[in-house]
């Protein structure tokens, strides 16, 4: 790749967070220029808590990290404890962060970021509800076509939810943010369940991690045996979904995945579908198409890469 790709990464570490985090620490071809958190898998002030955590882990006390939103836009918060534990980063035994949080919001960093770069050059990569991407287009419109792509990690189709039978979960918290980002033109790429749901741990791919013997691949093998208990319980599988990762990887090796474009619409009006992901994947309506929808991935390839690029932390 001829120049690094510049991109923000919008959050609620999460263990699939945080290897999401790490994988982009680990690639050359991408520059961080921010994380930013915002309230999901477990509130906010944990969750950016857990960011700088992270980035301590991978050696890059020296990255920033913004809090942004406490809550959707319009619903109560909804967390999921019940999948990553009480602090979102259940498993490892990770030291409190020591580097500082910004004092600016991420909402202002990400609207500022974006004017400030040259047009079309920032990538959002979106792992969580998408409050903070939301409040950053409502209230600076300008910033729109100057985003190159938001590559997000939500949703669902065929797989139908895991947060309720019609609605994952980052969807689901916030369907109202994530109706405005469906709506507002940037390209979007999505990661929904669809696809996760093929990144499979096992036993083999976490011991990997172990094997790297290092503290990053102890603290990804940690975190992963923590996380994988409660889909592995659900599905029944060897391990489990490993979701975020995802959205990083395809900025990497886009040739791991299969995808089409199609449009997917959110729905907000009925509490038995709220946070629906309505995809048009076989085009009967004549909605014009608005994401790029992932739904195969090359799992062996995938986890390739991330036992490769972990291994240089």
């Amino acid at each position: 790749m001829s120049q690094t790709r510049k991109i923000i990464i919008d959050t609620d570490p999460g263990q699939d967070d945080a290897v999401a985090i790490l994988l982009a620490l680990a690639s050359p071809e991408l520059e961080v220029l921010g994380i930013t958190a915002v309230a999901g898998n477990v509130p906010l002030a944990l969750t950016q808590k857990n960011a700088r955590m992270i980035c301590e882990l991978a050696g890059r006390p020296d990255m920033k990290v913004f809090a942004g939103a406490a809550r959707p836009l319009m619903r109560p918060l909804v967390t999921a404890e019940y999948v990553h534990g009480k602090t979102g980063l259940d498993g490892p035994d990770l030291p409190d962060p020591t580097m500082p949080l910004q004092a600016q919001g991420a909402v202002d960093f990400i609207i500022d970021t974006l004017r400030a770069e040259p047009e079309g050059s920032v990538t959002l990569c979106a792992l969580g509800p998408l409050t903070n991407v939301a409040l950053a287009l409502i209230q600076a419109p300008d910033i729109a076509p100057r985003i190159r792509e938001i590559v997000l990690m939500g949703g669902g189709c065929f797989e139908g939810g895991n947060t309720t039978p019609a609605a994952e979960f980052n969807i689901y918290v916030d369907p109202h943010a994530a109706k405005t980002v469906f709506a507002s033109g940037v390209p979007i790429t999505v990661f929904p369940l669809d696809v996760t749901h093929r990144a499979l741990t096992s036993r083999d791919r976490v011991e990997a991690f172990r094997s790297l013997g290092t503290p990053v691949g102890t603290a990804t093998a940690e975190l992963l045996d923590f996380f994988e208990r409660f889909d592995e319980a659900k599905y029944g599988t060897d391990g489990g979904p490993l979701h975020d990762p995802n959205v990083i990887a395809w900025l990497l090796q886009p040739e791991l995945y299969t995808h089409r474009h199609v449009n997917v619409e959110i729905e907000t009006g009925s509490e038995l579908t709220m946070g629906m992901t309505v995809v048009d994947w076989w085009g009967v309506t004549d909605r014009a198409p608005n994401a790029t929808y992932v739904r195969d991935l090359d799992d062996a390839g995938f986890f390739a890469l991330l036992t490769e690029r972990l291994a240089t932390l």
